[in-house]
């Protein structure tokens, strides 16, 4: 029995796609993830970053990148904070559920970056405060998945 795993490395285009909602959050988020791709060696010509309004439109907008068959994997970045109303449950869900449907289907891994926090402060702390940069995390999973569907498709 093989023990595979994949490593996060880049000569692979990607494809980022995030959320307008919460800008001051998501440009962090997405600010992390440029970082992260360009340490691992993915050339800026190689990154399609693409706008959306808000995280629930995060799941068309993956799912036409893969489909388009030249991303090695896709990156969504969004945040939901929770307001007063069940809002945010039909949002966060509906957008995360989405993103793994696009994944499963077109077998393009889609890195889950979606922030789902209770305030402004929490959802600070995890784009590129004390609790790191998701967005980072975020793509250093897609080159990860990326490599390892290569090697489980060779």
């Amino acid at each position: 029995m093989a023990d595979y795993q994949g490593s996060p490395r880049g000569g692979l285009r990607v494809a980022i796609v995030t959320s307008r909602f919460n800008e001051q959050v998501t440009s962090r988020l997405l600010a992390g993830a440029l970082a992260c791709l360009a340490h691992y060696g993915v050339e800026r010509d190689n990154i399609d970053v693409v706008s959306v309004p808000g995280a629930w439109e995060l799941p068309l907008a993956a799912r036409l990148l893969a489909e388009r068959g030249d991303c090695g994997a896709v990156i969504a970045l969004g945040c939901v904070i929770r307001g007063e109303t069940s809002h945010f449950d039909f949002v966060a869900g509906g957008a995360a559920d989405g993103l793994a449907r696009v994944s499963e289907t077109t077998r393009v891994p889609i890195a889950l970056g979606l922030l789902t926090t209770e305030d402004l402060p929490q959802a600070m702390a995890r784009a590129g405060g004390r609790l790191g940069n998701k967005g980072w995390d975020a793509a250093e999973a897609a080159l990860e998945m990326a490599d390892l569907v290569r090697r489980l498709q060779d």
